[in-house]
C-alpha cells in the first residue's frame, strides 16, 4: 500500500528536481518531527548551498516540539533559504517560526488529502446504513484515545460529559493516555485547577471513580481508533451526530485532520472540538455545517475553555430531545449530509485541494 505522504513527496520532488540547488525534507516515520529523523531529497553535495523546504505537514506545530528540530534545521542550514511547509492557517504558531527562524510559511491542506486517500471507496461498500435508513436512538458518538498533553481538551470535554450525564451516549474513553502515558487521577488533579469542582463530579464519597474506565465500545478490549479507516458503524448509526474531538482544540490556529472527515464518510452531522473559526474553516473548502438546526456559535467563541463550556451545553440540550425529536433532527440535517459525501467523494473536494496545492507548489 502507498502511503499518503509518499505521494505527495513525490509530486514535490518532481517540482524541485526542476529547479536547481533546491532540496525538500521531511520526518520519516509518519508523525515524527524528531531531527533524527528527517529525511532530504534530492541528493546534494554537503557544502553545496541551496533553497531548502521544510514539510511539517502531518502534525501541528505545536511550541514545545518545534523549537529543538527548527534549531538544529536552521543551524546545519545557516547560510541556506529556508522554508516551511505545514497544513494550518492563520496559525500563531506559524508566526512565530517566521519570526524567530526567518523561516517563509507555505500552507496546503495534506489532511484533506490523507482523508480522500485513507477514506477512498467506503462510498461503495455496505458497511454503514443509508441516512434514510437508520434509527436514532443516541445524540452523539465520541470516540477518544488520547487525552494527555496537547490534547488535554479531550479530558476536559469529558468532565462536562460526566458533569451533565451525558455518558449513557456512545463514549469511549481511556483509563491512562496511551500516548503521554498520563493516568486519569493525574488529568483530574490538572484540571482542578479550572474546575475545583472536578473531584465531586468524578469521585463518590469512598473516593473511588463514579465511572468505569477505560470505556470501550461495544466488542472492544481497548481503544484502536485508526487514523487510517473508518469504523464504529453500529454506534454511529444510532446515533444524531459524531462530536469529532480534534487534535487541536487551543490557540490561534486552523488546523483540522481527517478526524472531521469521519462523519462526512459515515454520512452524519458533527459538532467538532477544535480551534475557533474551525467550522468556518471547513466551510472555505466548500462543506456545510448544521447552524440552521442548532447553535454553533461555539465556534466563534475565542476562549478556549468557554468554547468547550459552549460545546457541552448545546450537547445538554440536543441530548434533553426525545427520541421522536432526535430521528426528525437527524432527517432535516440529511440534505446537508448528503451535500458533503457527495463533496467529499464526487470529486469537488479534490478539485479545491489540487488547484490549492499547484498554486503553493508553482509559488516557490
Amino acid at each position: 500500500m502507498i502511503r499518503i505522504d509518499e505521494i505527495y513527496n513525490n509530486i514535490f520532488l518532481q517540482k524541485l528536481q526542476e529547479l536547481p540547488y533546491h532540496q525538500m525534507h521531511w520526518f520519516d516515520p509518519f508523525g515524527s518531527v524528531k531531527y533524527s529523523d528527517l529525511m532530504s531529497a534530492p541528493t546534494r553535495p554537503a557544502n553545496e548551498r541551496a533553497v531548502r523546504y521544510l514539510f511539517w505537514d502531518q502534525e501541528p506545530l505545536h511550541k514545545n516540539l518545534i523549537d529543538d528540530a527548527l534549531t538544529q534545521f536552521c543551524d546545519d542550514f545557516a547560510n541556506d533559504q529556508c522554508h516551511i511547509v505545514t497544513s494550518e492557517r492563520d496559525s500563531e504558531t506559524v508566526d512565530y517560526v517566521e519570526r524567530t527562524y526567518g523561516m517563509k510559511s507555505h500552507y496546503y491542506f495534506f489532511h484533506g488529502w490523507a482523508a480522500l486517500d485513507w477514506f477512498r471507496g467506503y462510498d461503495c461498500s455496505f458497511l454503514m446504513p443509508a441516512p434514510e435508513q437508520r434509527k436514532i436512538t443516541t445524540t452523539f458518538i465520541s470516540p477518544n484515545r488520547i487525552i494527555g498533553g496537547e490534547r488535554f481538551h479531550r479530558f476536559l470535554m469529558f468532565y462536562h460529559m460526566c458533569k451533565n450525564n451525558l455518558l449513557f451516549n456512545h463514549v469511549s474513553f481511556p483509563d491512562s493516555c496511551p500516548a503521554e502515558k498520563t493516568h486519569v487521577e493525574n488529568l483530574i488533579q490538572k484540571a482542578s485547577a479550572i474546575y475545583p469542582d472536578i473531584y465531586e463530579v468524578f469521585y463518590d464519597k469512598n473516593g473511588a471513580l463514579k465511572m468505569s474506565l477505560p470505556m470501550t465500545f461495544a466488542g472492544e478490549d481497548h481503544i484502536p481508533m485508526d487514523s487510517y479507516r473508518l469504523s464504529l458503524f453500529e454506534p454511529a448509526s444510532e446515533s444524531l451526530l459524531y462530536l469529532v474531538s480534534e487534535t487541536v482544540a487551543r490557540g490561534r490556529k486552523l488546523h483540522l485532520t481527517e478526524k472531521t472527515f469521519k462523519p462526512i464518510c459515515l454520512r452524519m452531522p458533527f459538532v467538532i472540538v477544535g480551534t475557533c473559526g474551525s467550522l468556518r474553516y471547513l466551510r472555505s473548502y466548500g462543506f456545510r455545517t448544521f447552524g440552521d438546526l442548532w447553535d454553533e456559535g461555539y465556534d466563534d467563541e475565542p476562549n478556549d475553555i468557554v468554547r468547550l463550556e459552549r460545546i457541552a451545553d448545546l450537547l445538554k440540550q440536543l441530548d434533553q430531545l426525545n427520541v421522536d425529536q432526535k430521528q426528525d433532527l437527524f432527517d432535516r440535517a440529511r440534505e446537508i449530509v448528503e451535500h458533503n459525501y457527495q463533496h467529499f467523494y464526487g470529486g469537488a473536494f479534490k478539485d479545491i485541494l489540487w488547484q490549492e496545492l499547484n498554486d503553493m507548489v508553482h509559488a516557490f
